[in-house]
């Protein structure tokens, strides 16, 4: 294997990297969010326009993806990152104290803060997946894919019980010292395993980017006519629409799915919580069937990346539609269907990744944190929206329809439908590698084969 591409080594310090990213976000849009909610009995749309806010500023990602490749490395955009998000938390944290005390001049740092959390998360985790789909080989997309998400939640899981522990009993100085300290611990960790992981590429990795004329006019271009050309990719539209769709689908579903099962089916408060553990376990076995079913000693005999995104969506459609049957009938199976639909998300999500990383290239060397950006953004603006979108159009049908039931069978129809949809834009897109022909400049238009829907 050439000697600058990732081994399970490097994957794993990419998987650390992940994990100290979604540690401070956990405890800025969780943590924060309950001691707004109790502890200064603040409303609880404030926390959730700041998140959906640190969303909105991730619109950003394409920008940034460009920033990396006109530098041609990932490195400081990924520690940078972590940095700008680091500081984002500290603030946060400082910033809901403030808000005891001045809540106007509190929430205004508050959201000065979380657009310091939107711009790092996209700095670090855009440039991250660049580098992946530049470094990872083919076959171990899949399983690096899942390796890394897989490492997220636990950094998800361990912080969150860790700083639990830390502030409770509460105090606004035990809250400011552990998010500080949180923050220091996860730029250092990010900084150790940054360390000499993006070695210059060996000589055939660079092939295609070896035309003097081709690397010239990438360097020339500014981000507006970077972005038109990736936009111009009939493969990078497809897949924005089918990342938009599936995540807003997968999103929007979220927050309706406790009170579902508490308002229908009587379930307690804590039973919910199990429900929702019993969904992402389905999650977690759908990731891992994929990174088996991706991995070289199973070679493709289990189906290719892109059958299991269609197919992850087309199962998730159904298992969505099966809700619409629990909102229907008390009798449906409703565990069952929440472990079913927790595997076709997992299944579908992690293709994804591993299609995403595939994709990046194919249009051409050079572009590859740009076209990440464009797919992050989307990914970005459905999780925010969708969230508003579900609990929006459970309010609506309520309204509208005036019975809990058929309220809530309507809301999994229209989401069902919007997997479905995913599943169709899916099928769009190639399943094998493109075949490309070598770069180079023709007057002036650089010549890229293989693009297709």
């Amino acid at each position: 294997m050439n000697a600058s591409l990732f081994g399970w080594f490097q994957i794993i310090r990419l998987g650390l990297i992940q994990a100290c990213l979604g540690a401070v976000v956990v405890v800025t849009t969780s943590t924060l969010n309950r001691i707004m909610v109790v502890e200064l009995a603040l409303p609880a749309l404030l926390p959730g326009f700041l998140v959906a806010w640190h969303y909105a500023v991730q619109m950003v990602r394409p920008r940034m993806g460009f920033g990396a490749d006109k530098g041609q490395r990932s490195t400081p955009w990924m520690m940078g990152g972590m940095l700008v998000l680091g500081l984002g938390g500290v603030m946060a944290a400082w910033a809901t104290v403030w808000m005891a005390e001045e809540p106007f001049y509190g929430a205004l740092m508050a959201w000065f803060s979380f657009s310091l959390i939107g711009l790092g998360v996209s700095a670090c985790g855009t440039s991250l997946l660049t580098l992946m789909a530049k470094r990872v080989p083919e076959e171990r997309r899949a399983p690096a894919a899942t390796t890394v998400w897989l490492m997220m939640i636990v950094g998800f899981a361990v912080t969150a019980g860790v700083v639990g522990k830390l502030i409770d009993p509460y105090s606004p100085q035990i809250l400011l010292q552990v998010s500080a300290g949180l923050s220091g611990v996860t730029a250092l960790i990010t900084a150790l395993c940054l360390w000499g992981l993006e070695k210059p590429m060996d000589a055939a990795v660079e092939q295609l980017t070896s035309d003097s004329l081709a690397k010239a006019r990438l360097q020339k271009q500014n981000f507006k006519e970077a972005f038109k050309e990736v936009w111009s990719e009939p493969a990078a539209r497809t897949f924005t629409v089918f990342v938009f769709m599936s995540m807003l689908a997968y999103s929007a579903q979220d927050l309706i799915l406790e009170p579902f099962a508490g308002a229908v089916h009587g379930f307690t408060p804590g039973q919910t919580t199990q429900l929702s553990g019993w969904h992402h376990m389905g999650v977690l076995v759908g990731m891992l069937a994929v990174a088996g079913a991706g991995s070289r000693w199973v070679a493709g005999r289990l189906g290719s990346v892109q059958s299991w995104m269609v197919g992850g969506c087309l199962f998730s459609a159904l298992a969505t539609f099966g809700l619409v049957s629990s909102a229907l009938s008390a009798e449906w199976p409703l565990k069952a269907n929440v472990v079913f639909l927790g595997v076709a998300n997992g299944a579908f999500s992690i293709a994804a990744i591993a299609t995403m990383m595939r994709l990046a290239g194919e249009g051409g060397a050079g572009r590859e944190g740009t076209r990440m950006g464009l797919w992050g953004a989307a990914q970005a603006a459905a999780f925010g929206l969708g969230g508003l979108l579900g609990t929006a159009a459970s309010d609506l049908a309520h309204a509208l329809l005036g019975e809990q039931r058929t309220a809530y069978a309507a809301v999994f129809g229209m989401q069902a439908l919007m997997f479905a949809v995913s599943a169709a834009v899916a099928v769009r897109l190639r399943a094998g590698p493109t075949q490309r022909q070598s770069l180079r400049f023709d007057g002036p238009v650089l010549l890229k084969g293989g693009s297709s829907s």
